[in-house]
């Protein structure tokens, strides 16, 4: 008898340690299986923490419970470019749109990227980032994690999100890399527009003498050159726009700039002044430097208010200083020069500026 009790007791605990060891190898794959998941860098935003009464997103069509989820596969895009380049008129464009929020220039991101590309060329520091274990492969997720929170999070959700810090695109293809479902927009000036515009606005750009039109040409031939050839470089997944052209025939461009983003087509990016300061509008920083400018409709006023301005020994070495204004189709020794005729409506829309312009400050 008490032979056959040891003998059940025995078959009941080997039963209970069966199942127990099978519901903790159970939880176990479960748990290793969140830890994959939960190792690509990303998150899940609760729309409902964004605050309001709106029970959808306007760029998202998103019941404020569901959660927004985000990645690195995510189709992000980049806009950048020398400053002074049309890249604020470019983001408040698209900011029209009702499916894009691209925001205000984050700051941090180039600097961020400058910070890591430092840190590679650097083979004492990559030498002593190996050895304590923080490999490519860990910058790369850290990277990517950092960078979507600040993208994700500095604005409100949206089907495409974008991002516009003009020195970000220095680091293309590096960003390239780490997003590969990423787009790139390269905005190309005039340089010559550009630095009349940096120099005559005081906008401060580090590396740049603003006592020096000289100085300017040679870091703008500089900066476009590196953005230039890594866009060239990512082919198919950044495009080249002109300002200039941008502004002259803004429909032709919006539409070939929106199909290349596989993002439909919607005629609120024809008419961004409309939208500032709205909801799911256009929103604009106070202490952005282009902010008094693109508040107006897309015109030519700026196009070449730069002749006559540049010193004659820098005009003379134009084509020295500046190699990269032939290569993007300038012509150096053209004063002024003849960038096309716009759009009958761009036509009226300057027009319309000049005249309120000769209201507010009669002769």
């Amino acid at each position: 008898m008490i032979g056959k009790l040891k003998q059940n007791l025995l078959v009941a605990c080997l039963v209970i340690s069966s199942v127990t060891v099978f519901y903790l190898g159970r939880h176990a794959m479960e748990c290793h299986h969140r830890i994959e998941e939960h190792s690509q860098p990303g998150g899940i935003l609760l729309l409902s923490a964004l605050g309001g009464n709106m029970r959808t997103t306007s760029r998202t069509s998103q019941n404020l419970t569901t959660p927004f989820v985000y990645n690195k596969d995510m189709p992000l895009i980049f806009i950048g470019g020398v400053p002074r380049s049309g890249t604020t008129l470019m983001r408040a464009m698209l900011d029209a749109h009702p499916e894009v929020r691209c925001g205000e220039e984050t700051r941090v991101i180039p600097r961020i990227l400058a910070m890591k590309q430092m840190w590679s060329r650097s083979g004492r520091e990559k030498m002593r980032l190996d050895e304590a274990g923080v490999t490519d492969e860990v910058l790369d997720a850290a990277m990517q994690a950092f960078l979507l929170e600040i993208i994700v999070k500095h604005g409100e959700p949206a089907n495409f999100l974008c991002n516009k810090d003009p020195f970000a695109l220095k680091s293309l293809s590096y960003l390239a890399k780490i997003f590969p479902r990423a787009k790139f927009v390269l905005m190309i000036r005039d340089g010559r527009a550009s630095v009349h515009s940096m120099i005559s606005r005081k906008v401060t750009i580090a590396g740049f003498d603003l006592g020096s039109y000289r100085d300017c040409l040679t870091k703008w031939n500089r900066a476009i050159e590196t953005m230039y050839t890594q866009c060239l470089e990512a082919a198919d997944k950044c495009l080249p726009l002109h300002y200039e052209q941008l502004v002259l025939h803004p429909e032709k461009w919006m539409r070939t700039l929106l199909k290349f983003l596989d993002i439909p087509w919607n005629d609120a990016v024809l008419h961004h002044e409309e939208l500032i300061g709205k909801a799911g509008g256009v929103s604009l920083s106070k202490v952005e430097r282009s902010t008094d400018q693109v508040i107006k409709p897309v015109n030519v006023e700026a196009l070449s208010k730069w002749v006559g301005k540049i010193p004659a020994d820098v005009v003379r070495d134009m084509a020295v200083i500046a190699p990269m204004l032939s290569r993007l189709g300038y012509d150096p020794h053209a004063n002024p020069p003849n960038y096309g005729r716009p759009d009958p409506k761009v036509l009226d829309n300057t027009r319309r500026i000049q005249k309120s312009a000769e209201k507010q400050n009669p002769i």
